[in-house]
């Protein structure tokens, strides 16, 4: 499906309806040889038609209340819906109550127009970045459908909504990366938004200090259109800097380590694409870095939260858990409360010490994943090598979490090879501003 701004362009000059739009994503997830089961898990059909009839009768008033008004997009199954029940995609919450209202974000998609097609898949819980679930089914990575690779998680049905057509853009999360690494692994645009900036108000946790809301889509300004309207601003996609006014640094520290060919082949692609837009890059040691992994793992930042919200449903349904997300959540338990707080302050340090590294930047430049996809299969039959995978995943995107930054993946891969994502990584609260600094990468990346 052709990005937001394009179809919301489609709409004004009649080439298409709202009508139209749904029909067709509809059909892709209903598709009996297509990913559909396993992406959207709860189809909003019959709502989706009724509120695309009604959006195409406002516009033919004159009525249009946002540039996504009457465009079909997916929702991670962590937001509450007004009568759904939010699953968190595991079948341990599929008989909870349904929610009473719509959650913060919900209501702002919904008065800009949006129509929410569907309910989109994910890891159980948001607990992983390879996007696996054994209650509902895995769905396949679009690059590589014979092979059945891994679609990167934890949003991972949001990235295969929009790459098979079953919605125009998605919602997701991301705490770890859940948001950039299925974008990167799937070939589409994922915006990590800073922490605090969109309410998380009435969506389901994973870690309330790491947790954060962000949209993916076929393009930046996809993201930018969706990002503006969860904030609560108006919907708008400022304009792009020039590439050559453009300086980013390139962090030699951890980031670059164990890549595959294919990645470094892309993140070399990228480079040399911006370098030839004129952007001024610079290899930067960033030993922080090395320090971000330990300091996660001693002191279970992530892990100490989801273990506190999850603890009490553990102990009394512990055996309908996935064992591989159960045995991370539990290990929490031996981390103490001295431990946790060192890793705290060692975080506000390194943070510090972070920003004054790069502050004269415009953006840091890395590989969003260090590998592309693998097997679903081989990771599933190895729970080691499942463990070790999940951690090279979210290695370089958890810096972001970690350091309270925004960050795009954005695509990087020569055309039909392996999808591979550049991150590109913003200040603190300077999420309009890199808006502007991805949409000047992105078109380097296509004059590529």
């Amino acid at each position: 499906m052709k990005p937001l701004i394009e179809l919301t362009d489609d709409l004004a000059e009649g080439r298409t309806t709202s009508r139209q739009l749904v029909e067709e994503c509809l059909e892709a997830i209903e598709n009996p040889d297509g990913e559909g089961a396993r992406t959207i898990l709860k189809v909003h059909t019959e709502r989706s038609r009724v509120e695309a009839d009604a959006h195409d009768q406002q516009r033919a008033k004159g009525i249009v209340r946002s540039p996504i008004d009457g465009l079909p997009i997916s929702l991670k199954d962590l937001f509450d819906e007004t009568g759904e029940v939010t699953m968190a995609a595991t079948r341990l919450l599929a008989d909870s109550e349904p929610a009473q209202e719509d959650c913060t974000v919900v209501k702002r998609l919904r008065r800009a127009g949006a129509i929410i097609i569907g309910r989109s898949t994910l890891t159980p819980f948001a607990y992983s970045g390879l996007g696996i679930n054994n209650d509902y089914g895995t769905p396949k990575n679009p690059w590589d459908r014979e092979t059945a690779r891994i679609p990167g998680g934890s949003s991972s049905g949001a990235a295969v909504s929009i790459t098979d057509g079953m919605a125009a853009a998605g919602i997701g999360s991301d705490t770890g990366g859940s948001v950039r690494i299925p974008a990167a692994l799937c070939g589409v645009v994922g915006f990590k938004t800073t922490w605090g900036r969109i309410p998380l108000e009435g969506i389901y946790p994973l870690a309330a200090n790491l947790d954060s809301v962000g949209p993916l889509g076929n393009t930046v300004s996809c993201c930018a259109l969706l990002e503006t309207v969860m904030t609560g601003s108006e919907p708008r996609v400022q304009p792009p800097f020039a590439a050559r006014t453009l300086s980013f640094a390139v962090p030699q520290t951890l980031v670059l380590d164990d890549l595959d060919d294919q990645v470094a082949q892309g993140f070399e692609r990228a480079l040399s694409g911006l370098s030839k837009a004129g952007a001024h890059i610079e290899e930067v040691e960033f030993l922080d870095l090395a320090k971000i992994p330990s300091t996660i793992l001693t002191g279970g930042m992530l892990a100490v939260e989801a273990y506190a919200f999850h603890r009490e449903q553990l102990e009394k349904h512990g055996e309908q858990y996935d064992p591989r997300i159960r045995s991370r959540l539990e290990a929490a338990k031996d981390i103490s409360a001295p431990d946790y707080l060192a890793a705290t302050k060692r975080r506000v340090e390194i943070i510090e010490h972070a920003n004054v590294i790069t502050a004269p930047y415009d953006g840091v430049l890395m590989p969003t994943t260090p590998i592309v996809a693998p097997p679903i299969a081989e990771l599933d039959a190895d729970e080691k090598l499942y463990g070790k995978t999940n951690l090279l995943m979210l290695r370089n995107t958890s810096m972001g979490n970690f350091l309270t930054r925004c960050a795009f993946s954005i695509p990087c891969h020569q055309p039909g090879a392996a999808p591979v994502g550049l991150m590109v990584m913003g200040e603190t609260c300077g999420d309009d501003r890199l808006v502007s600094v991805a949409l000047a990468v992105e078109e380097a990346l296509r004059a590529k």
